[in-house]
């Protein structure tokens, strides 16, 4: 049997630049609104449910300290992640939640490595009430070439920074709904030859999806790769009978859906064919209920080892993939109102970290 050389992952994890006030957020929400909000109001469902989760090494941080920022990348960097995946918001030429990446592009403050994934979607005030309608806060449209090129020229200074990541030479860059994205080929040209124009090697798309029956038509649309996030799939792959029954539960007795964490990495491993051009986006944990209350998914029983687990077995099924293509995706560093992050709480300190880097250390096994 030939030997086959394995190759160690190139692992990013999501970040999310939220936490601290924004204009948009006081008039929105309420005054000096963040996620941290919905986090300390978080209450346990059910018996042994896991809230509310407390921060513990860099507490209950505002995202404008330098210090705060410098910490995080230095817990990743421990941990062996290559860099950040920051949320980026981009509405027709109007900028949300920017201060944080601007400050870390302008500072050149952490010297850690990041990409950027634009989160293309309209943000509603959800009632998470079928019956009642979601309220628009600010609305996703896609005005034309300009609107790309306008886009491309605000993002310019991260591109050209050092610090930032990339695929063969090619910027990597995120649409989180791609199938959203009506006119994709156009935007893919358009900022392709501004990069040749400003001397950048082009760019590196992937698709975001919790869809994993959307790979090939998000390839079709001309995206260099997809990032699959598999936390969804025990929902949408049963059958209609169960999902009815989750449903009902929901909707009338206030019971969440529960998935084991065990059965998620099942999921994971099954459903995921390594492809150079596929790269599988793996959760900590999952507990949407600090906003959405019992209407959301909620994994229970991870623990650091379960997660340990799926890290190990992840890595070593994509070991086989090319070198440069070969990104693992997490989320979330820190999306806490989703109970989705690596970083350290008061039930399980650095455990989720330390895991993380013993499965880097061990990937070849």
């Amino acid at each position: 049997m030939e030997n086959v050389e394995k190759v160690k992952p190139r692992v990013i994890a999501f970040y999310l630049p939220q936490f601290y006030p924004t204009p948009e957020n006081d008039k929105w929400w309420r005054k000096g609104f963040t996620e941290w909000t919905n986090v300390g109001n978080a209450k346990p469902l059910f018996k042994g449910h896991y809230q509310p989760r407390v921060p513990a090494d860099l507490g209950y941080y505002d995202l404008r300290i330098p210090e705060v920022r410098e910490q995080q990348a230095s817990l990743a960097k421990e941990a062996g992640i290559e860099g950040f995946c920051y949320w980026h918001y981009w509405f027709a030429g109007r900028r949300l939640l920017d201060r944080v990446f601007d400050e870390v592009v302008q500072s050149g403050k952490p010297d850690y490595p990041f990409c950027l994934c634009w989160a293309n979607h309209s943000w509603y005030q959800k009632t998470w009430d079928p019956k009642k309608p979601n309220k628009l806060l600010i609305e996703q449209i896609y005005p034309g070439e300009q609107d790309y090129i306008d886009h491309f020229y605000a993002m310019l200074p991260a591109f050209k920074d050092s610090r930032y990541m990339k695929v063969d030479g090619k910027l990597i860059f995120g649409v989180f709904a791609p199938m959203d994205l009506p006119d994709p080929t156009l935007f893919f040209s358009t900022w392709n030859r501004l990069a040749q124009e400003n001397q950048l090697g082009g760019f590196y798309f992937f698709g975001y999806t919790i869809v994993p029956n959307w790979v090939q038509p998000i390839i079709n649309k001309g995206f260099d790769a997809v990032v699959v996030d598999y936390v969804c799939a025990s929902v949408r792959t049963r059958s209609l009978a169960y999902r009815a029954l989750v449903k009902l539960k929901r909707e009338y007795m206030r019971i969440p859906h529960l998935v084991n964490y065990n059965k998620y990495v099942k999921y994971c491993l099954n459903l995921y064919t390594p492809q150079n051009n596929v790269h599988p986006s793996i959760d900590p944990n999952f507990d949407h209920s600090p906003r959405s209350g019992a209407r959301g998914i909620i994994l229970v029983d991870s623990t650091p080892n379960t997660w340990g687990n799926l890290c190990r077995k992840i890595f070593k099924k994509v070991s086989c993939r090319e070198a440069e293509n070969n990104l693992v995706f997490i989320k979330a560093w820190n999306e806490w109102g989703e109970g989705n992050y690596l970083e350290p709480d008061l039930k399980y300190g650095t455990a989720y970290l330390t895991e993380l880097k013993n499965a880097l250390e061990s990937w070849r096994l």
